[in-house]
This record gives structure tokens, C-alpha cells and sequence, in this order.
């Protein structure tokens, strides 16, 4: 049996989210190494591309959460079979991945240049992506992004958009999800709702 070791930051959201509740749903052993900021900058330099997450596979180390997303959806039974469902669901999980591409240039930026800088996005690039994810939901049929059922596109989706409902970003409206793909809002709820998403954050408390 294969070993496995994720590390990532020491919060519940991000791009290691889902790589985190795909194990669990499988009920797939794996060390789950949190780090903090401070570890982490501290750390960077040794990793490749000088970004988290990792995934050690039999002590082999593995970048890119898509990729990530994509074997241990496989282990759990959370990605799709079919290669024109694979297709579907890797261009949600890739989609997301570009919006953050922006909304990450965004961080370390302070007072008037972040104001400026995310209300631009907000216009922008966060507000293309969401219309754009609203589309393949419905593409999909309204409840999931492929495959009919719950795969790690679902859970990729679900761990930012939560993060703009929430409203954590500062100067991105947490109404924005609302108003522009309501559809997404519903699917928020429909995912934290699903049993093995409630049973994997039930596990941390």
C-alpha cells in the first residue's frame, strides 16, 4: 500500500482543500502536514517551483493541485470515468486555477493599491470566471460539473467559492457569487450539505 504526504498551509481553504477532503471521502490514509506562513516562506525555496501544495507519493514528491485533484480523485472514486466527463470536469478545476492565477497577484498588496486592485478584478476577471462557471454548471445539468454526481470539480469549485461568499477577500463583494452566477450559490450549499463533505470537516473537530 502506498503512503501519501500532503503539506499545506494550516487553514481550511485553498488549493489543498480538496486534495484533503478527496483522501478522507476515500478513506485513503495520509499524513496531513500543515505549515504556516512563516514555515512556509521559511520552506519555499526547497520546493519545486517554490509553491505548495506537495503530495508525496512513497516518499516521491508531486506538484500542481490539478494534478493532485485528479489521482486522488481517481483513488476515491471522485472523477469521472468517461473522457468527455474527465474533459468537463478538468476545465472547471482548470478554470478555477486561472481565477486564482489573478486573485494570487493580488496578495501582499496594502491600502489603496489592494482597494484599487481587487475592485478591478471584481470587474474583471473574477466576474468573467464566475459567468463562466455558471455556464459549465448548467452544462452539466444545474447541480453538478460532471459525471451527474459529486466529483473533485465539485470540490475544487466549492472551496473558493465559499471564500467569496464568506466575503474573506477584502474589496470583492460577498454578494458578487449572487449576482453574477446564483446558480454557484445553490451548488455551495448542495456540496457543504453532501455527507462526505460534512463528515470530512465533522473529522477535524
Amino acid at each position: 500500500m502506498s503512503s501519501y504526504k500532503l503539506t499545506y498551509f494550516d487553514f481550511n481553504g485553498g488549493r489543498g482543500e480538496p486534495v484533503r477532503i478527496a483522501f478522507h471521502a476515500g478513506g485513503i490514509e495520509f499524513e496531513d502536514k500543515r505549515v504556516s506562513f512563516p514555515e512556509f516562506g521559511e520552506m519555499r525555496k526547497t520546493l519545486r517551483f517554490n509553491s505548495a501544495p506537495v503530495l508525496e507519493v512513497d516518499g516521491m514528491e508531486v506538484t500542481q493541485s490539478n494534478a493532485m485533484c485528479r489521482y486522488v480523485g481517481k483513488l476515491a472514486g471522485l472523477y469521472p470515468e468517461d473522457s468527455l466527463q474527465a474533459l468537463y470536469c478538468d476545465e472547471v478545476m482548470d478554470a478555477i486555477e486561472d481565477m486564482l492565477h489573478y486573485l494570487v497577484q493580488t496578495f501582499g498588496l496594502e491600502g489603496d493599491e489592494l482597494k484599487a486592485a481587487r475592485e478591478k478584478l471584481a470587474d474583471g476577471w473574477i466576474k468573467v470566471y464566475l459567468i463562466g462557471l455558471g455556464e459549465l454548471l448548467s452544462r452539466g445539468g444545474g447541480e453538478y460539473f460532471a459525471d451527474n454526481r459529486l466529483t473533485v470539480a465539485d470540490l475544487k469549485v466549492f472551496v473558493q467559492v465559499r471564500s467569496l461568499i464568506a466575503g474573506t477577500l477584502e474589496h470583492i463583494p460577498a454578494d458578487i457569487v449572487e449576482r453574477l452566477a446564483p446558480g454557484l450559490v445553490e451548488h455551495n450549499e448542495r456540496i457543504a450539505n453532501d455527507p462526505i463533505v460534512q463528515a470530512y470537516y465533522a473529522s477535524l473537530s
